[in-house]
């Protein structure tokens, strides 16, 4: 066997898939430019832990379940006058509101761009290295009600442990006569000063009252959540109100010949 049919099966045994595609090009670079083994091997060593990031990067961003194409890039800062891009960024980068377990709580009314904001959020912080759940509130709170059902709630909430953020969008869809939605509690008091929440809501915490079974559990999770947060309100145009109007300019518009 020849030492390149060596090297590659050395390659695949050790799961260096990156350096087994790359090798043969940097050997014939260094060989060409006379490199020291040194700068060979950091060479393809750099090689494998960049695509090695690159896929986790890819395989966290694909379990978020955050919206695709929803970033910062996307997002219109002119039509959220109540919302500064610095903040926003700065959320994006993770630092210490993640590192603490702070909670994210964005307010406003339909249309604004809560969603799209907090998706934003989701994906520079995989971008930065760190695990995010994007998940509408109704969604996780069948997801846990199952659970609770398979006498399996415990494990159900330390598996939602691996995210450093959960993203709890239109909460204020929920309603307590919908389904028992304890286990909405159940998960702020699990990761409460543990790990982080973002929620986005409609209402204020005045009509939370309609989410949670009793006012007890409404005041308590709302001390949990208020506690070492950051709170936003967006309460700018609808982006599809405008939207409508802006058609509707248009088709009013008269066409000259």
């Amino acid at each position: 066997m020849t030492d390149a049919a060596i090297l590659t099966s050395l390659l695949t045994e050790l799961r260096l898939p990156s350096i087994a595609r790359n090798w043969r090009r940097i050997a014939d670079t260094a060989d060409r430019d006379g490199w020291p083994a040194q700068k060979t091997i950091a060479a393809l060593m750099e090689i494998e832990v960049a695509e090695r990031t690159s896929r986790r990067i890819q395989r966290h961003r694909d379990q978020s379940e955050a919206p695709a194409g929803k970033t910062f890039a996307s997002f219109d800062f002119d039509a959220a006058p109540g919302v500064r891009k610095q903040q926003l960024l700065s959320l994006g980068a993770g630092g210490d509101w993640i590192k603490n377990g702070d909670n994210l709580l964005l307010f406003g009314k339909s249309g604004t761009g809560k969603s799209h904001a907090i998706a934003a959020i989701c994906h520079a912080l995989i971008d930065a290295g760190k695990r995010a759940l994007f998940t509408r509130t109704i969604d996780i709170v069948q997801r846990l009600q199952t659970a609770r059902r398979d006498l399996a709630l415990i494990g159900a909430l330390e598996k939602l442990d691996k995210f450093d953020l959960i993203v709890l969008d239109d909460l204020s869809y929920v309603r307590k006569d919908q389904a028992e939605t304890s286990v909405l509690f159940e998960l702020i008091a699990h990761r409460y000063e543990r790990h982080s929440i973002a929620i986005t809501a409609n209402h204020a915490f005045s009509a939370w009252s309609t989410v949670f079974p009793d006012a007890a559990m409404t005041a308590a999770a709302v001390d949990r959540l208020v506690h070492h947060a950051t709170i936003i309100e967006m309460n700018g145009e609808s982006y599809r109100e405008r939207s409508a109007a802006r058609r509707a300019a248009n088709e009013e518009t008269p066409i000259l010949a």
